[in-house]
Protein backbone atom coordinates (compact mmCIF):
# COMPACT_ATOMS: atom_id res chain seq x y z
CA UNK A 1 0.00 0.00 0.00
CA UNK A 2 1.23 3.50 -0.86
CA UNK A 3 0.46 5.32 2.37
CA UNK A 4 1.82 8.62 1.09
CA UNK A 5 -0.59 8.71 -1.85
CA UNK A 6 -3.45 7.54 0.32
CA UNK A 7 -2.69 10.28 2.83
CA UNK A 8 -2.89 12.95 0.14
CA UNK A 9 -6.19 11.51 -1.05
CA UNK A 10 -7.50 11.65 2.51
CA UNK A 11 -6.34 15.26 2.86
CA UNK A 12 -8.34 16.14 -0.24
CA UNK A 13 -11.38 14.39 1.19
CA UNK A 14 -10.99 16.17 4.54
CA UNK A 15 -10.90 19.53 2.79
CA UNK A 16 -13.98 18.72 0.71
CA UNK A 17 -15.76 17.74 3.91
CA UNK A 18 -14.55 20.91 5.57
CA UNK A 19 -15.94 23.00 2.72
CA UNK A 20 -19.33 21.30 3.18
CA UNK A 21 -19.25 21.97 6.92
CA UNK A 22 -18.29 25.62 6.40
CA UNK A 23 -21.12 26.08 3.91
CA UNK A 24 -23.66 24.61 6.31
CA UNK A 25 -22.37 26.76 9.19
CA UNK A 26 -23.52 29.89 7.33
CA UNK A 27 -27.17 28.79 7.47
CA UNK A 28 -27.06 26.70 10.65
CA UNK A 29 -29.21 27.45 13.70
CA UNK A 30 -29.76 25.81 17.07
CA UNK A 31 -33.01 24.21 15.93
CA UNK A 32 -30.86 21.81 13.88
CA UNK A 33 -29.19 20.37 16.99
CA UNK A 34 -29.95 16.98 18.52
CA UNK A 35 -28.94 16.20 22.09
CA UNK A 36 -27.11 12.88 22.53
CA UNK A 37 -26.44 13.49 26.21
CA UNK A 38 -25.75 16.30 28.63
CA UNK A 39 -23.62 18.85 26.73
CA UNK A 40 -23.16 16.25 23.97
CA UNK A 41 -24.62 17.35 20.66
CA UNK A 42 -25.00 16.18 17.09
CA UNK A 43 -26.55 17.73 13.99
CA UNK A 44 -27.41 16.79 10.44
CA UNK A 45 -24.04 18.34 9.51
CA UNK A 46 -22.11 15.74 11.53
CA UNK A 47 -24.17 12.92 10.04
CA UNK A 48 -23.97 14.05 6.43
CA UNK A 49 -20.25 14.80 6.75
CA UNK A 50 -19.66 11.29 8.06
CA UNK A 51 -21.69 9.75 5.23
CA UNK A 52 -19.59 11.70 2.72
CA UNK A 53 -16.31 10.61 4.29
CA UNK A 54 -17.24 6.94 4.54
CA UNK A 55 -18.58 6.81 1.00
CA UNK A 56 -15.29 8.15 -0.37
CA UNK A 57 -13.05 6.08 1.91
CA UNK A 58 -14.77 2.92 0.72
CA UNK A 59 -13.63 3.84 -2.78
CA UNK A 60 -10.08 4.58 -1.66
CA UNK A 61 -9.67 1.38 0.35
CA UNK A 62 -12.31 -1.25 -0.47
CA UNK A 63 -13.03 -3.76 2.26
CA UNK A 64 -11.88 -1.56 5.12
CA UNK A 65 -13.84 -1.18 8.36
CA UNK A 66 -14.96 1.92 10.21
CA UNK A 67 -14.98 3.22 13.76
CA UNK A 68 -17.01 6.41 13.39
CA UNK A 69 -18.60 8.76 15.90
CA UNK A 70 -22.07 8.91 14.37
CA UNK A 71 -22.29 5.19 13.64
CA UNK A 72 -22.77 5.46 9.87
CA UNK A 73 -20.70 2.29 9.46
CA UNK A 74 -19.20 -0.24 11.82
CA UNK A 75 -16.05 -2.32 12.07
CA UNK A 76 -15.70 -6.08 12.37
CA UNK A 77 -12.31 -7.82 12.07
CA UNK A 78 -10.97 -6.04 8.99
CA UNK A 79 -7.21 -5.61 8.65
CA UNK A 80 -7.69 -1.89 7.92
CA UNK A 81 -10.03 0.30 9.93
CA UNK A 82 -10.76 3.98 9.49
CA UNK A 83 -11.31 5.95 12.70
CA UNK A 84 -13.37 9.03 11.91
CA UNK A 85 -14.70 12.13 13.60
CA UNK A 86 -16.50 14.08 10.88
CA UNK A 87 -16.80 17.19 13.07
CA UNK A 88 -14.65 17.31 16.18
CA UNK A 89 -15.79 20.30 18.18
CA UNK A 90 -19.52 20.12 17.46
CA UNK A 91 -20.38 22.37 20.41
CA UNK A 92 -18.00 25.02 19.02
CA UNK A 93 -19.55 24.57 15.57
CA UNK A 94 -23.14 25.07 16.68
CA UNK A 95 -22.14 28.27 18.48
CA UNK A 96 -20.04 29.56 15.58
CA UNK A 97 -16.87 29.35 17.64
CA UNK A 98 -13.49 28.00 16.42
CA UNK A 99 -11.87 25.55 16.35
CA UNK A 100 -13.64 22.56 14.81
CA UNK A 101 -12.04 19.91 12.68
CA UNK A 102 -12.33 16.84 10.49
CA UNK A 103 -10.30 13.94 11.89
CA UNK A 104 -9.52 10.80 9.87
CA UNK A 105 -7.10 8.03 10.88
CA UNK A 106 -6.25 4.63 9.44
CA UNK A 107 -5.35 1.68 11.63
CA UNK A 108 -3.74 -1.50 10.28
CA UNK A 109 -4.57 -4.25 12.75
CA UNK A 110 -3.74 -2.41 16.01
CA UNK A 111 -1.24 0.10 14.58
CA UNK A 112 -2.11 3.65 13.53
CA UNK A 113 -0.54 4.20 10.11
CA UNK A 114 -2.10 7.42 8.78
CA UNK A 115 -3.72 10.53 10.20
CA UNK A 116 -5.24 13.75 8.90
CA UNK A 117 -6.67 16.58 11.00
CA UNK A 118 -8.18 19.44 9.03
CA UNK A 119 -8.95 22.44 11.23
CA UNK A 120 -11.63 24.11 9.19
CA UNK A 121 -11.74 27.66 10.49
CA UNK A 122 -8.03 28.29 9.85
CA UNK A 123 -7.78 26.10 6.71
CA UNK A 124 -4.96 24.15 8.36
CA UNK A 125 -4.37 20.53 7.35
CA UNK A 126 -2.10 18.50 9.64
CA UNK A 127 -1.07 15.05 8.43
CA UNK A 128 1.39 12.17 8.66
CA UNK A 129 1.70 8.52 7.73
CA UNK A 130 3.84 5.64 8.98
CA UNK A 131 7.50 6.43 8.33
CA UNK A 132 6.90 10.05 7.30
CA UNK A 133 7.57 13.39 8.88
CA UNK A 134 4.59 15.38 10.14
CA UNK A 135 3.24 18.23 8.06
CA UNK A 136 1.01 21.28 8.16
CA UNK A 137 -0.15 22.49 4.74
CA UNK A 138 2.95 20.98 3.13
CA UNK A 139 5.52 22.29 5.62
CA UNK A 140 7.22 20.02 8.14
CA UNK A 141 6.22 20.47 11.77
CA UNK A 142 7.90 19.35 14.97
CA UNK A 143 7.05 19.38 18.65
CA UNK A 144 8.53 22.10 20.82
CA UNK A 145 11.71 21.67 22.83
CA UNK A 146 10.40 23.06 26.14
CA UNK A 147 11.42 20.63 28.87
CA UNK A 148 9.66 21.83 32.01
CA UNK A 149 6.21 22.87 33.18
CA UNK A 150 7.48 26.38 33.81
CA UNK A 151 8.23 26.74 30.08
CA UNK A 152 5.05 25.06 28.83
CA UNK A 153 1.58 25.98 27.60
CA UNK A 154 -0.85 23.19 28.45
CA UNK A 155 -4.08 22.15 26.72
CA UNK A 156 -6.88 20.17 28.31
CA UNK A 157 -10.54 19.31 27.95
CA UNK A 158 -13.28 19.62 30.54
CA UNK A 159 -15.48 16.65 31.48
CA UNK A 160 -19.15 16.75 30.55
CA UNK A 161 -20.04 13.25 31.72
CA UNK A 162 -17.18 11.84 33.84
CA UNK A 163 -17.77 14.15 36.79
CA UNK A 164 -16.37 11.62 39.25
CA UNK A 165 -12.94 12.95 38.25
CA UNK A 166 -13.92 16.61 38.52
CA UNK A 167 -11.90 17.15 41.70
CA UNK A 168 -8.84 15.72 39.96
CA UNK A 169 -9.37 18.09 37.05
CA UNK A 170 -9.66 21.10 39.30
CA UNK A 171 -6.58 20.15 41.31
CA UNK A 172 -4.49 19.50 38.19
CA UNK A 173 -5.64 22.72 36.55
CA UNK A 174 -4.77 24.69 39.65
CA UNK A 175 -1.25 23.24 39.51
CA UNK A 176 -0.78 24.10 35.83
CA UNK A 177 -2.31 27.57 36.23
CA UNK A 178 0.22 28.37 38.94
CA UNK A 179 3.28 26.69 37.45
CA UNK A 180 3.05 26.89 33.63
CA UNK A 181 2.65 29.53 30.93
CA UNK A 182 -1.07 28.86 31.17
CA UNK A 183 -3.88 26.46 30.46
CA UNK A 184 -6.12 26.38 27.37
CA UNK A 185 -9.34 24.53 26.56
CA UNK A 186 -10.17 24.76 22.86
CA UNK A 187 -13.03 22.25 22.68
CA UNK A 188 -11.52 20.03 19.96
CA UNK A 189 -9.17 17.26 21.07
CA UNK A 190 -8.10 16.56 17.49
CA UNK A 191 -6.98 20.18 17.18
CA UNK A 192 -5.26 20.05 20.57
CA UNK A 193 -3.22 17.04 19.46
CA UNK A 194 -2.30 18.69 16.17
CA UNK A 195 -1.22 21.83 18.00
CA UNK A 196 1.09 19.82 20.27
CA UNK A 197 2.57 18.26 17.13
CA UNK A 198 3.15 21.74 15.70
CA UNK A 199 4.80 23.03 18.87
CA UNK A 200 2.00 25.46 19.74
CA UNK A 201 1.23 23.56 22.93
CA UNK A 202 3.79 21.60 24.90
CA UNK A 203 1.28 19.08 26.21
CA UNK A 204 -2.36 17.97 26.32
CA UNK A 205 -4.35 15.78 28.69
CA UNK A 206 -7.99 14.77 28.91
CA UNK A 207 -10.26 12.07 30.29
CA UNK A 208 -13.46 10.76 28.72
CA UNK A 209 -12.22 10.72 25.13
CA UNK A 210 -13.23 8.43 22.27
CA UNK A 211 -10.94 6.83 19.67
CA UNK A 212 -12.06 9.22 16.93
CA UNK A 213 -11.09 12.22 19.09
CA UNK A 214 -7.39 11.36 19.19
CA UNK A 215 -6.50 8.65 16.64
CA UNK A 216 -5.41 10.94 13.81
CA UNK A 217 -3.69 13.36 16.17
CA UNK A 218 -1.73 10.52 17.75
CA UNK A 219 0.18 9.49 14.65
CA UNK A 220 0.71 13.11 13.60
CA UNK A 221 2.16 13.88 17.03
CA UNK A 222 4.36 10.79 17.07
CA UNK A 223 5.77 11.56 13.62
CA UNK A 224 6.45 15.12 14.83
CA UNK A 225 8.56 13.77 17.69
CA UNK A 226 6.00 13.57 20.48
CA UNK A 227 4.87 10.86 22.89
CA UNK A 228 1.47 9.66 24.13
CA UNK A 229 0.15 7.36 26.84
CA UNK A 230 -2.85 6.87 29.09
CA UNK A 231 -2.86 8.11 32.68
CA UNK A 232 -1.02 4.94 33.80
CA UNK A 233 1.77 5.28 31.26
CA UNK A 234 0.37 2.45 29.12
CA UNK A 235 -0.58 2.24 25.47
CA UNK A 236 -4.32 1.83 26.07
CA UNK A 237 -5.27 5.47 25.47
CA UNK A 238 -7.14 4.88 22.23
CA UNK A 239 -9.95 2.88 23.81
CA UNK A 240 -9.82 3.63 27.54
CA UNK A 241 -10.56 7.34 27.15
CA UNK A 242 -7.42 8.78 28.75
CA UNK A 243 -4.80 10.78 26.88
CA UNK A 244 -1.49 12.28 27.89
CA UNK A 245 0.40 13.83 24.97
CA UNK A 246 3.56 15.90 24.98
CA UNK A 247 6.86 16.57 23.33
CA UNK A 248 9.42 13.94 24.20
CA UNK A 249 11.64 15.95 26.54
CA UNK A 250 8.77 17.19 28.75
CA UNK A 251 6.76 13.98 28.67
CA UNK A 252 8.10 12.30 31.83
CA UNK A 253 7.53 15.34 34.04
CA UNK A 254 4.09 15.97 32.53
CA UNK A 255 3.08 12.35 32.96
CA UNK A 256 4.14 12.32 36.62
CA UNK A 257 1.97 15.36 37.34
CA UNK A 258 -1.15 14.08 35.58
CA UNK A 259 -0.73 10.58 37.02
CA UNK A 260 -0.44 12.03 40.51
CA UNK A 261 -3.67 14.00 40.33
CA UNK A 262 -5.79 11.45 38.49
CA UNK A 263 -4.50 8.05 39.57
CA UNK A 264 -2.69 8.30 42.91
CA UNK A 265 -5.52 10.36 44.38
CA UNK A 266 -8.00 7.65 43.37
CA UNK A 267 -5.94 4.62 44.33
Amino acid sequence: MNLEKLCFDVQHLAKITGAFISGEREKFNLEDVEVKGKANFVSYVDKQAEELIISELRKLLPGSGFIAEEGTAISADERYKWIIDPLDGTTNFIHGLPPFAVSIALMENQELVLGVVYEITQDECFYAWKGSKAYLNGAEIKVSTAATTSDSLIATGFPYTAFEKLDSYIASMRYFMINSHGLRRLGSAATDMAYVAAGRFEAFYEHGLKPWDVAAGTIILRQAGGKVSDFNGENKFLFNGEMIASNSVYFDEFYDIVHKYFMENHA
